[in-house]
């Protein structure tokens, strides 16, 4: 049998989003099924090679040229037919009526799929052989919701694949949804009618109910303001109650405006006046509270400027950001906005990070040394050659070489991600839907139930209509419906505000369950390169000799541990005399000449060949013992005299310990280091930061054995650097990257992204999601307390008036209470 057969997936469906995508999964199907293909699969993405479709075929059956053909020619067809729209919208107030949007939707022929959210974009996956983009618009246009994304041009709805494209991009970018409204239904008075109609629903209520109990009007005269407190306070509500009815959904709405009518049928126009007034100024708030949390999202957007200076032959031009190309120069000014991503070519300054990375303190931008080499492969860089877009320039002025286009920057992916996170629905938020299902046609039993409560009990037919039409407010489960959306929406909200990309209402929640957290040793509780720790000379040597020698020597060298003491000790020494004639023993050290004498740096075995002399006893002890704690070693004699020994070690994070103790005082349980680091060395770091348990000398698939056996005792994260921990994040219940600004595969593989390589974020983010988790318990309990209050308080004969006045009250207090997640601190 042939070795498989491996693609990569980017050039088969170019804009998938990633290896979890629908259309990936319609691949592997299609291929799988082609005759000669044994198995299809996918490769998760690793060590910044990208996700691979991997095709185990029979030759006999299936040439090898041939079935490429026909995984291209599927890809192709694939990418044609299905398209991806992730369009910001407006017209989607609050949670109910972005589920009632969402249900038309998968009712339109040709959508796959479809979500909305109250406080974000519209994400439509739609079959392009039945419908198109100009359609899905009119149907949206038709449910009152307004698209804030470009038309594409006339043959576009029927090319391409949707699942990026600019349209969604740069409108999430900063520049298709700049000034996005508030609450926007649209009417008379723009994007506030709804606040303006409710506004008047109440003063007609106010009036009509002052007019009736302090003067002698006509009865005539307060009817009117009643009826026109309903028109105004009803007409929102109809329309939603309406569509929610074609959906095919009884939702709050509908109950709302049967206890209105009911409350006009008995006569009561003031108390039916009161509810409709309190329900649609409640809408009206509620919009504006979700509102503020869909502006600091969109404030991410619009940090990057609008346009940039860009040198081309020698001239100066400001240009619109769109028109950036990949290896133009932008020149940035002191205190000015970077404008893309980029490698610093010319000049020093500190940059404030702090929008895109969280970083709170400016980090100092110098030149590669080698610009050619640093494009070729920008990701590899150390951060003081990059700069993101969006972050700000402090007092020196740049050259910035462009490594990437304006819709794929570190910022506008970001705010993409964020964009697409808002339409995933956390598992909570799916369990009161679910609940709403069943709570809202059983309500609407019950109230009828109570409609004939006159047969068995002593009371008129009014009396009994007017408690089920009170039970009707007291149970609708308004509060329920934001509770959950609310709280995540803040939540993510403010992770990104500090730096942290959460992928959604579900990675949110998870990150506040963890009861343990693996982490990956190498970069991230480490610095991810060695360090020269220990010098130590032998009897009879000095300091200063020992230096000399395995400096001067180690300059001829390329090996990173050569570097490290390179880089760490020769400003401790003259090196007035350089080495010369190195030689590379495998497996044991170097040999070159220093003067007139042999220098020998590495392993006690390089002593010992071609029958030499050991080390003596005294330093192979102090050698051991360095490597008991974790250590490098290289021993250093010159001539015939052993000048001692360089210990050096990937030393640990300066704030390594502090997180793991904040992680602790949490209540994560339980803390592990995988590493594929020796056992020792793992131990070492591990005592050092004060993680529980280390286990070392794991392979990528011990690793994932590890978290495996790790989720058979709770819920665990890995936090690693996204590249080549991918497969164990993979496996993690929650999946967190450090340095995700500098590394695309980081933020495509991560469920939680920390942008700053600083792993003091990392509590920041299991504090906020676990502060997240209380108060959606909170929420949920003040929703679920006020329907089991006010359904027998009613029964018992609370009247409609203080019920709604309750009822919309908890409404209130549920999303002021989300939105104290936007001003949490650590």
């Amino acid at each position: 049998m042939p070795d498989p057969l491996r693609l990569d997936l980017p050039l088969l469906l170019p804009d998938a989003p990633d290896e979890r995508d629908a259309c990936v999964t319609r691949l592997t199907d299609a291929l799988a099924a082609t005759t000669g293909v044994e198995e299809a699969h996918v490769v998760p993405a690793e060590g910044g090679r990208p996700a691979q479709l991997c095709l185990h075929y029979d030759p006999a059956v299936v040439a090898l040229p041939r079935l490429r053909r026909t995984a291209e020619a599927a890809g192709t067809a694939i990418t044609a037919r299905y398209g991806h729209v992730l369009w910001p919208a407006d017209g989607l107030g609050h949670q109910r009526r972005a589920r009632t949007v969402t249900e038309r939707l998968q009712q339109t022929p040709g959508v796959v799929e479809a979500e909305a959210n109250a406080t974000g974009p519209i994400r439509i996956e739609f079959d392009r052989e039945a419908t198109s983009e100009a359609d899905l618009r009119r149907a949206l246009a038709d449910l009152g919701v307004t698209v804030d994304a470009p038309e594409p041009p006339a043959d576009d709805d029927h090319t391409g694949h949707d699942h990026g494209p600019d349209e969604g991009h740069d409108a999430h970018a900063g520049h298709g949804h700049a000034g996005a409204h508030d609450h926007a239904h649209g009417g008379i008075f723009g994007e506030r009618t709804e606040l303006v109609f409710a506004v008047l629903s109440g003063v007609c209520v106010g009036l009509g109910w002052t007019l009736d109990t302090v003067t002698e009007v006509a009865e005539a005269v307060p009817l009117a303001l009643y009826v026109g407190a309903y028109a105004f306070g009803g007409w929102f509500t109809v329309k939603e109650a309406w569509e929610s009815i074609r959906a095919g959904r009884f939702e709050i709405d509908f109950l709302m405006l049967v206890a209105a009518a009911g409350a006009a049928a008995l006569g009561e126009w003031f108390e039916g006046g009161l509810l409709l007034f309190l329900f649609s100024i409640g809408h009206a708030l509620e919009g504006y509270a979700m509102g503020r949390a869909r502006r600091a999202i969109e404030a991410l957007g619009e940090l990057a400027p609008a346009t940039a200076r860009v040198r081309r032959e020698g001239v100066e031009a400001e240009v619109p950001v769109g028109n950036l190309r990949v290896g133009d120069t932008v020149v940035v000014r002191p205190d000015e906005r970077i404008a893309a991503d980029g490698v610093v070519a010319v000049g020093t300054s500190a940059v404030d990070q702090a929008p895109v990375t969280g970083e709170s303190v400016p980090v100092d931008k110098r030149p590669v040394d080698d610009l050619d080499a640093a494009l070729a492969d920008a990701e590899a860089l150390a951060p003081e050659h990059r700069v993101f877009a969006g972050t700000l320039n402090g007092s020196g002025a740049l050259d910035v070489v462009v490594t990437k286009p304006a819709g794929e920057t570190t910022l506008a992916r970001v705010v993409q991600m964020v964009a697409e996170a808002e339409t995933e629905r956390s598992p909570t938020q799916r369990f009161t839907d679910r609940f709403e299902k069943v709570f809202v046609p059983s309500v609407l039993a019950l109230v009828v139930g109570l409609l004939f409560a006159w047969v068995v009990v002593d009371e008129t037919f009014a009396q009994s209509f007017y408690r089920a039409m009170a039970v009707l407010v007291a149970a609708s489960p308004c509060a329920l419906a934001i509770a959950t959306p609310s709280a995540v929406l803040s939540g993510v909200a403010r992770a990104g505000r500090s730096g942290v990309l959460v992928k959604g209402g579900g990675p949110l929640e998870a990150l506040g369950g963890l009861t343990a957290i693996a982490f990956d040793k190498t970069g991230t509780l480490t610095e991810g390169r060695p360090r020269v720790t220990d010098v130590i000379p032998a009897d009879g040597a000095t300091e200063a000799e020992l230096l000399e020698a395995v400096v001067a020597v180690e300059r001829l060298s390329e090996h990173p541990l050569a570097r490290a003491v390179v880089r760490d000790l020769a400003d401790r020494t003259t090196g007035e005399v350089p080495a010369e004639d190195l030689q590379s023993v495998t497996g044991h050290g170097v040999r070159a000449r220093l003067g007139d004498e042999a220098v020998e740096v590495g392993k006690p075995a390089l002593f010992t060949l071609d029958g030499g002399t050991p080390a003596p006893d005294a330093l192979l002890d102090r050698d051991r013992q360095l490597k008991a704690d974790g250590r490098s070693t290289m021993l250093v004699r010159r001539g015939d005299r052993f000048l001692g020994v360089v210990g050096l070690m990937d030393t640990p994070r300066a704030s390594a310990k502090a997180v793991i103790q904040k992680l602790h005082a949490l209540g994560i349980e339980t803390t592990i280091m995988i590493s594929g680091d020796a056992q020792v060395v793992a131990d070492s770091v591990a005592r050092a930061v004060g993680i529980d348990e280390a286990r070392g000398d794991l392979l990528p698939d011990d690793k994932v054995a590890a978290i495996q056996a790790l989720r058979r005792r709770g819920e665990v994260a890995m936090v690693g650097d996204g590249v080549n921990d991918a497969p164990a994040m993979a496996n993690a219940t929650v999946g967190i990257a450090m340095g995700a600004a500098g590394s695309d595969v980081a933020l495509e593989t991560a469920d939680v992204a920390l942008m700053a390589d600083d792993l003091s974020r990392l509590p920041f983010a299991v504090g906020l999601s676990r502060t997240t988790r209380r108060i959606i318990r909170q929420n949920l309990w003040m929703s679920l307390g006020m329907v089991a209050f006010l359904v027998p308080a009613t029964l018992f004969g609370l009247g409609i008036g203080p019920a709604v006045a309750l009822h919309e009250g908890s409404t209130l207090v549920v999303v002021a209470n989300a939105l104290r997640l936007l001003a949490y601190r650590e």
